[in-house]
């Protein structure tokens, strides 16, 4: 591995039952790295432990997870980033392949696609909507990832001090995911077992709660992102249903000189031009949207100067 200064991130809320083992673990799969563990607002001793255990500890008040990933890559310094779940559910060794992976093939981000080694180490609600959602982005941005909402990833410096991070909570993952699709930046993936959570440790992922708001937050970001498959699908929708009542009334003026309907040649006039007016806006929000990934781009590649 090359020489590069390596930081391990453990954002974590109520882990007293296993941020022990984390740190353990990665401090024997990665010796010369830094740990990092941020808890936020713990009602138990989570950040007494990770202390006592060797790693470097800090505090966001700001709930989330999200919040506090934002806050990780905006206070620490180092070449290579680790992120990793308190929950001891991750492979600590694996770490050592998605670095080199990063490093060999020139990557910004290598994400470690959890390979089961139980029945059942996460819910059937958390894998359907993972996939449901993989599959969801992949179409609309045009690349494939097989576990996009993966807690379990390593970044290059670039990506990390580029990264706008504006979700709050679990949505972060698939903020990350989305970034670099929007910046078309080179990503990795390696398959890493992912293990039960020990008795006694709940997962703080609620289905439908954290669900909702990660299609949420891809929605917005579809609308912001790809504004012009919006728009365009709307144009087409209120087009088609003008036609559709125009041209009975066009027909019979033809065969008459008379326009029977009022009433509806005036609806049909009104969504044609809600069409056009969606094709306008369409196309200039699509423009501020490929600004907005420039200066992503800008920043990113200032990044790579220092």
């Amino acid at each position: 591995m090359k020489q590069s200064s390596i930081a391990v991130l453990i954002p974590c809320y109520n882990e007293a039952l296993t941020i022990s083992k984390v740190i353990k673990d990665f401090k024997k799969a990665l010796p010369e790295a830094t740990i990092y563990v941020y808890d936020n607002n713990s009602t138990d001793q989570t950040a007494e432990i990770a202390q006592k255990s060797g790693a470097i500890v800090r505090y966001e008040k700001f709930q989330g997870k999200g919040n506090v990933v934002r806050r990780m890559f905006s206070d620490i310094e180092a070449d290579i980033y680790v992120l990793v779940d308190g929950d001891a559910q991750n492979d600590a060794s694996s770490a050592v392949m998605m670095i080199k992976k990063l490093q060999n093939e020139n990557l910004d981000m290598v994400i470690g696609c959890r390979e089961r080694k139980t029945d059942d180490p996460y819910r059937l609600g958390h894998r359907f909507g993972n996939i449901l959602f993989t599959k969801s982005i992949s179409l609309l941005f045009g690349q494939t990832f097989n576990d996009i909402l993966s807690g379990y990833r390593v970044f290059s410096r670039r990506f990390v001090k580029s990264f706008p991070a504006n979700s709050k909570g679990y949505e972060i993952e698939a903020e990350l995911t989305i970034h670099a699709m929007q910046q078309r930046l080179n990503v990795g993936e390696i398959e890493t077992p992912y293990y039960d959570r020990p008795e006694g440790s709940e997962s703080k992922l609620n289905t439908i709660k954290d669900g909702w708001r990660i299609l949420r937050f891809i929605i917005d970001l579809v609308i912001s992102e790809r504004p012009l498959l919006i728009f365009i699908s709307l144009f087409i929708i209120f087009l088609v249903v003008a036609l559709f009542l125009f041209i009975p009334i066009f027909l019979e003026f033809l065969k008459t000189s008379l326009v029977p309907r009022m009433p509806t040649l005036f609806i049909s006039g009104i969504l044609g031009l809600f069409a056009f007016i969606c094709l306008f806006f369409g196309y200039l929000y699509d423009r501020i949207s490929q600004t907005r990934r420039e200066i992503k781009h800008f920043f990113y590649l200032q990044q790579g100067k220092k």
